[in-house]
This record gives C-alpha cells, sequence and structure tokens, in this order.
C-alpha cells in the first residue's frame, strides 16, 4: 500500500481509527472456544464488524507468538483473511523487532514477503542496523518506537543531559535511506510532546496508541499531531474488541468503532 492508498481511504471514510487486533484467548467468548481456530472466528467476527470504520488494522504478535503453532496459524488466517477481504486496509505487524543484519532481514522477509503486512514496528536501540533491512521494501513502512504510553517509558525515553533520548531518535531516524517509509509510534499519553514531536517530523504518519483504555485524548491528539494529509492512525484495541466479552460482543465492537469514527469525524472536519 502506498501512502497515497491510505490517505484516500482516510478521506473516504472520515477516519483515522486503526483496530487493534489484541485477541487474548482467555477473554474471547466461550461460545467460540469450541472452535477449530476459536481466535481466528473471534478475529474474523471483528473484523467484519469493524471495517466499515476503520482505515486499519494492527495484529499484535504477542497474543499470537504465546500460543505457538496454533497461534501463528491463527496469525496467518487473519492476514490472509484482510488481504483477500479488505485490501485497502493498512495492516500493521506489531511486532516490536530489533535485532541486527541477517536477522533483521530475516525479520523483514517474515513480515513484508511471507506474510504480506504493509507495516511492522521495530524497537531502534540498536541504531541503523535494526531499521534499514526493513526500508528496502518498496510500498512497505517501518513503525519506529518513538515515546510511548507505558508507565515506565521515561525509564529511557526521557532521559538525556540536553535532549530527551527519544527525541535523538527521532531526528537520527529520519535521516537514514528511503526515511519517507518510516512512521512512529507516539502514545497518546504523551500528547502534550506532539506539538515538538511535529517539528521534528513534519511530514511522517504516526502511530497513536492509548487513546480510551490508556486514558489518551483523542482531541488532543488531532489538535497537536494532525497535519495537512492527516498523518495520523489511531490505535484502538481492547476499547473496540472487548467491548463486550459475551455472544454479542462482534454488534458491541461494531458500536465501540463506529462511535470512535463518528468523534474522528467531527473532530476532523472541525479542523479543516
Amino acid at each position: 500500500m502506498t501512502r497515497s492508498d491510505l490517505i484516500e481511504q482516510i478521506q473516504l471514510k472520515n477516519s483515522l481509527l486503526c483496530v487493534g487486533l489484541d485477541s487474548d484467548i482467555n477473554r474471547i467468548p466461550l461460545s467460540l472456544i469450541a472452535n477449530e481456530d476459536p481466535v481466528f472466528e473471534f478475529n474474523k467476527a471483528i473484523i467484519d464488524a469493524t471495517h466499515s470504520y476503520c482505515v486499519s488494522f494492527k495484529i499484535n504478535m504477542a497474543f499470537y507468538e504465546s500460543r505457538g503453532v496454533e497461534g501463528w496459524q491463527s496469525l496467518e488466517k487473519t492476514i490472509d483473511y484482510i488481504n483477500e477481504n479488505y485490501p485497502k486496509h493498512f495492516t500493521i505487524a506489531d511486532a516490536k523487532r530489533g535485532d541486527i543484519g541477517n536477522t533483521a532481514d530475516q525479520y523483514a522477509k517474515a513480515f513484508f514477503e511471507a506474510m504480506d503486512f504493509d507495516a511492522v514496528t521495530v524497537a531502534p536501540y540498536m541504531g541503523r542496523d535494526s531499521i534499514l533491512p526493513f526500508l528496502k521494501y518498496t510500498n512497505k513502512f517501518t513503525i519506529v518506537l518513538g515515546i510511548t504510553s507505558n508507565d515506565s517509558a521515561s525509564d529511557f525515553q526521557m532521559h538525556g543531559e540536553e535532549t530527551p533520548l527519544y527525541k535523538e531518535v527521532l531526528v537520527k531516524t529520519a535521516t537514514y535511506p528511503f526515511a519517507e517509509r518510516l512512521m512512529y509510534v507516539v502514545g497518546a499519553t504523551k500528547a502534550d510532546a506532539l506539538s515538538e514531536i511535529r517539528e521534528i517530523l513534519p511530514n511522517h504518519f504516526l502511530l497513536i496508541p492509548g487513546v480510551g483504555a490508556q486514558g489518551g485524548s483523542l482531541k488532543e491528539v488531532l489538535h497537536q499531531g494532525l497535519i495537512k494529509d492527516y498523518g495520523l492512525l489511531i490505535n484502538s484495541s481492547r476499547g473496540i474488541i472487548f467491548a463486550s466479552e459475551r455472544n454479542d460482543f462482534a454488534l458491541k465492537a461494531k458500536e465501540a468503532a463506529a462511535d470512535l469514527q463518528k468523534q474522528m469525524s467531527t473532530l476532523l472536519q472541525e479542523s479543516i
């Protein structure tokens, strides 16, 4: 998918919504457990219910890798289902990989070739060697962890005698070859930093987790982070997929996604 393709979908749907498939098998309805692949059946129902309101799906690898071979099968069926039935949706492998050399090459091959995701999240701690292998792929995007939503983000990200480490990461990575294929994770609970981040990254897309369950303000994120061609993907995971843990889970997910999209549409119209 190209940047223009993603922008077109945002415009068509008046939505910045990314639905996170953090599909914890311990939380899906008991009525699905008897299925051969309950996680895939859960994902399929969520995807069908929410696709009209979102422009992206983000698959959190931990909830699949933790289940071994069965989890990988659920993962592959899920990404195949999206690509075959909703190919205009931007797909993100939330993998947070961070290794170098041949290892990074293999990670890139896994997510961009074998599974055909549009983007993958990476950790930049090991420097350019952990990022450049992903940037070789045309029309694929690498999403660098910038500043995150978790309570202990300050352990490292905010350290620095003059400039916080996360700003050093943003400035440096934006100089890499094919940096136009980079996106960045910026936690919604750090919305007060968005205006400064936009000075460093005026044109890059930002993936914003933390709206809703973690307390981030959608209005503040759009106010501080929106650019001419949008430049934002707002992720919601638990607030949508576990809006209900009963048999009406798909309906409640649809309602939650529709509500969030409506809020986005209103705020986008106010920003024009």
